[in-house]
């Protein structure tokens, strides 16, 4: 069955990642299995230049595996090659009961916007219609669409349970249309 993309975007500084820390202890306690891919528009340092997985790349690998008894981590070079697309890189995931992405804001996957707007940018809501549900500081204004979802940021729980509710809608969706055996 596929599994259920949630993305959760924003303007930097938002609080997506402190919002995403927070659901993804909630769903981790709830019992489901989370994978979270995260987008970076800046090059990323994963180790310091000294460390043996740093001068393996540097020395020209494409692709370098660190594996502990704790964790693995697998750094692939682009080098020349453009950015994988989201799908591409959902597959690379391990199977889930959801998928959380941050960043991607073009995707088209049902998104929840993380908007302060004390941090004077504009809204991402009223020009994109996949961003389901709004997590602000602000009460709704009286002009959002119908039918957005209009979340207290600051009520964490709240934005949990709409994520719980939204991973079975997903899920119900996809068991409608995905192909009898």
């Amino acid at each position: 069955m596929k599994t259920p993309c949630i993305g959760i975007v924003g303007w930097s500084g938002s609080g997506k990642t402190t919002l995403l820390e927070k659901l993804i202890n909630e769903l981790g306690l709830a019992g489901l299995k989370v994978n979270v891919i995260k987008h970076s528009h800046h090059d990323v340092i994963l180790e310091p230049k000294h460390k043996d997985t740093a001068r393996f790349r540097q020395a020209g690998a494409q692709e370098v595996l660190l594996a502990s008894p704790y964790r693995i981590a697998l750094v692939r070079e682009l080098r020349d090659q453009t950015e994988p697309s989201l799908d591409d890189l959902l597959k690379e995931l391990a199977p889930a009961d959801v998928n959380l992405i941050e960043g991607y804001k073009w995707a088209e996957i049902p998104k929840i916007e993380v908007w302060r707007p004390g941090l004077g940018k504009p809204a991402l809501y009223p020009t994109d219609l996949w961003i389901k549900a709004v997590a602000s500081d602000q009460t709704k204004p009286s002009d959002a669409r119908e039918g957005l979802i209009w979340l207290d940021l600051n009520q964490t729980h709240a934005v949990w349970q709409y994520v719980m509710q939204l991973i079975q809608t997903l899920h119900t969706q996809y068991e409608k249309t995905s192909p009898q055996a």
